[in-house]
C-alpha cells in the first residue's frame, strides 16, 4: 500500500515537473518556498501582531499553533516515519533548490504555514480579517511551492496541511478557554463589588 501511494505521489510530481514548471515562474516560487523556512516568516509576523493591542490575540494564537505544529511534525512524525525525500528516491525528479537536511513526511512548511494562517484567521475580528485572509493565501502558495520545487511528495504536503489546521484549531480552543476564564473572573469580580457596595 505504501509503495502504491509513493508511486502515485511520484506520478503527480512528474506531471508538475513536465507540465506546470515554467522559467518565469520558478524564481518567484523558490522565493515563496523559502519564506516558509523554519517558520521564521510566520514567527516574525506573529511577534509583530503581538505588539498591537488590536491584533495581540492573533499573535498569541499564531505562536501557539506554530508550537503545536512543530511538536507534532518536526519533533515527532518526521523522525518516527523517516520518509526520505522524493529526489532521493527518484533521480528523474529535478530539485530546484538546496537539498533538505531533514525527512520528508509530513511537510513542515505546509504545517507551519497553515497552522499560523488558520490561527490568525480564526483569531481575527472583522477589522483585522484581511490579515487572516492574506495569510491563508500565502499558506496555499507556500504549500504548493514545496511540490513545484520537488522537495516533497503530495501526501507530505497534504498531511502537513491537515496537521497545521488541527494545530490552529487546538490553539484557538486554548485561547478561547483562557478568554472565557478571564471574562468569568471579571464578571465574578464585578458581582462581588456590587454586593459589597449594596
Amino acid at each position: 500500500m505504501a509503495g502504491y501511494i509513493t508511486y502515485i505521489d511520484y506520478l503527480i510530481l512528474m506531471f508538475i515537473q513536465e507540465h506546470l514548471r515554467f522559467d518565469w515562474l520558478t524564481e518567484p516560487t523558490v522565493f515563496i518556498s523559502h519564506l516558509g523556512n523554519s517558520g521564521l516568516f510566520w514567527i516574525l509576523l506573529c511577534l509583530v501582531l503581538l505588539a498591537f493591542k488590536r491584533t495581540r490575540k492573533m499573535g498569541f494564537c499564531g505562536l501557539l499553533a506554530l508550537l503545536i505544529g512543530a511538536l507534532i511534525t518536526n519533533v515527532a512524525l518526521k523522525n518516527i516515519i523517516a520518509r526520505i525525500r522524493p529526489y532521493e528516491q527518484f533521480p528523474d525528479i529535478i530539485l530546484l533548490l538546496e537539498r533538505q537536511k531533514d525527512f520528508s513526511f509530513p511537510s513542515g512548511h505546509a504545517c507551519s504555514s497553515f497552522a499560523a494562517a488558520c490561527a490568525l484567521y480564526w483569531a481575527s475580528e472583522q477589522r483585522t480579517r484581511l490579515i487572516g485572509v492574506l495569510s491563508l493565501v500565502l499558506a496555499i502558495f507556500i504549500a504548493w511551492s514545496r511540490l513545484y520545487v520537488g522537495v516533497h511528495f503530495p501526501t507530505d504536503v497534504f498531511c502537513g496541511v491537515l496537521i497545521g489546521i488541527f494545530s490552529a484549531w487546538a490553539a484557538w480552543q486554548i485561547i478561547k478557554r483562557i478568554q472565557d476564564r478571564q471574562c468569568a473572573a471579571i464578571k465574578d469580580s464585578s458581582v462581588k463589588e456590587d454586593g459589597e457596595n449594596g
